[in-house]
């Protein structure tokens, strides 16, 4: 039986001849006059240092704090910042880069990004970087979404379309944690300033071979802005992410963590209740309609916030407690990034082999079991015998899930919503991320009273309930998962 909740194609946006939704004209939407390889490897060079730069900046924070004189309430803020404004625009430049169009949406979020890399670069002042890390997170805001809307018009055939997606996806997956990688050894073989610098090269090499190999697509409506939907969405993803950098920073008992948290419920039931009342809603109620890409976005949040507080927390663990020199922590990573290339190459197999859901359900669960390796890391144990072991199953998993989870949050998306799908799966990822980190940093630091290995392993203990939790939710699913998957790509 094949799997129930397969892939379609996307429909193409209806046009005008001779515009540029016009399928038959010179500006075809996802019609390329060069191969598309060449351009999904544009895109996903840069999703990776847009997803690179969530963490690159982790091992260089005592020499920015050294070097610049930061206080411990402001180094906060290096991070922060770029979670911020990340996280909290991308709904809005998702639905902007479906009306004005994602080429051009895009190719402004990297210039931006690389204006903004270039300020952090040169600060001599912690305001500086602070505000040049915002700018940052703005621009990765504007291209995120964008590009990966551009992906799903490149490749509109369900088959192709789930190989491209299990490239972006793994590619997104190795940026997220090999950014600890690139911090330690920039740090330690130059200058915390190349952390950001090293955005420069690809900036410029995007900007200049996109426009040659991407025609300009927007959905098939006028460049009419939801207003309303767009403060109270984006405001209410702000505060969300604010609130819970805030509590994983200083505490539940913050007294700013809670207004904002309460402040983004109030916004959200707004947002819900104008949107199903707006003629043009910002998000449309028909990309609400699929279940399974729902839980499938749910399940991204999940798996998110279990990594990101995992890269963090062994980052500590391996630094803190086994004794390792930034650059020797850095170097540990490699072998993720290997593990999660793996995955790539098995995820599609296993997916057509099994459907969707029973993958994606293996992978989740293959996750959940390399965290649980992990969490039994202690004090005295080495690296092949201690480390390693769980850091490959958790990035084989991770492999697996990624780009099935990417094929499956966009189940259907066309032309015209493309970028907003986009969206709110990059949001739900950081979002997840800013989860991560609010309550599981937290719970390892409070684990076992000073313990700190206790309290290591209780938090990615619970990170692999959270991510198993994640599989039960696919499982439930109505309809039985199925073999074969024809989206999922032969």
């Amino acid at each position: 039986m094949p799997d129930d909740h397969s892939v379609s194609a996307p429909r193409p946006p209806r046009s005008r001849p001779g515009d540029p939704g016009d399928p038959s004209g010179p500006a075809a939407p996802g019609r390329t006059s060069a191969p598309r390889g060449a351009a999904l490897a544009v895109l996903c060079l840069v999703q990776f240092l847009l997803v690179l730069d969530d963490t690159v900046v982790s091992v260089a924070l005592p020499s920015i704090r050294e070097d610049l004189a930061f206080g411990t309430a402001g180094l906060v803020w290096v991070v922060n910042a770029y979670f911020l404004a990340f996280g909290g625009l991308l709904l809005l430049c998702g639905r902007l880069s479906d009306l004005l169009g994602r080429r051009r949406v895009f190719l402004t979020g990297v210039a931006l990004f690389g204006a903004a890399s270039l300020l952090c670069g040169l600060a001599r002042e912690p305001w500086q970087l602070v505000t040049g890390r915002f700018a940052q997170g703005a621009g990765a805001a504007m291209a995120s979404p964008a590009a990966l809307a551009m992906v799903a018009l490149l490749y509109p055939e369900p088959g192709e379309r789930a190989r491209a997606f299990g490239i972006w996806g793994a590619v997104a997956g190795l940026g997220g944690t090999l950014g600890v990688v690139v911090s330690g050894a920039l740090t330690g073989l130059a200058s915390w300033r190349w952390v950001f610098l090293v955005n420069l090269p690809v900036v410029l090499v995007a900007v200049t071979l996109l426009p040659r190999l991407v025609r300009e697509s927007r959905a098939d409506r006028p460049p009419r802005l939801d207003v309303p939907g767009a403060v109270l969405g984006t405001g209410a993803v702000v505060a969300l992410v604010y609130g819970l950098l805030r509590a994983g920073e200083a505490g539940w008992t913050d007294r700013t963590a809670v207004p904002a948290l309460a402040l983004a419920g109030a916004l959200a039931a707004g947002f819900g209740w104008w949107e199903r009342r707006t003629a043009q809603p910002l998000l449309p109620s028909s990309y609400l309609a699929s279940r399974f890409r729902l839980v499938a976005n749910g399940a991204s949040l999940l798996l998110s916030a279990a990594l990101y507080a995992m890269a963090f927390l062994l980052m500590l663990q391996v630094q803190t407690v086994l004794g390792y020199r930034p650059l020797t922590a850095g170097l540990a990573y490699l072998p993720y990034g290997a593990a999660i290339l793996t995955g790539l190459w098995l995820s599609r197999r296993a997916v057509a082999r099994f459907g969707m859901r029973t993958a994606l359900t293996g992978s989740l669960l293959v996750t959940a079991a390399g965290l649980l390796t992990l969490s039994g890391v202690a004090a005295g144990d080495g690296y092949v015998s201690g480390v390693l072991p769980g850091m490959l199953v958790t990035a084989l998993g991770c492999g697996l899930s990624l780009p099935a989870l990417t094929v499956a949050a966009l189940t259907g998306t066309t032309g015209e919503d493309a970028g907003i799908g986009s969206a709110v799966l990059n949001s739900v990822q950081q979002i997840g991320g800013a989860v991560g980190l609010a309550v599981l940093v937290p719970l390892a630091a409070r684990g076992h009273g000073t313990e700190a290995a206790g309290g290591f392993s209780l938090a990615l203990t619970v990170a692999a309930g959270v991510v198993a939790l994640g599989a039960v939710a696919l499982l439930a699913l109505p309809g039985g998962p199925g073999r074969g998957h024809a989206a999922a790509g032969r």
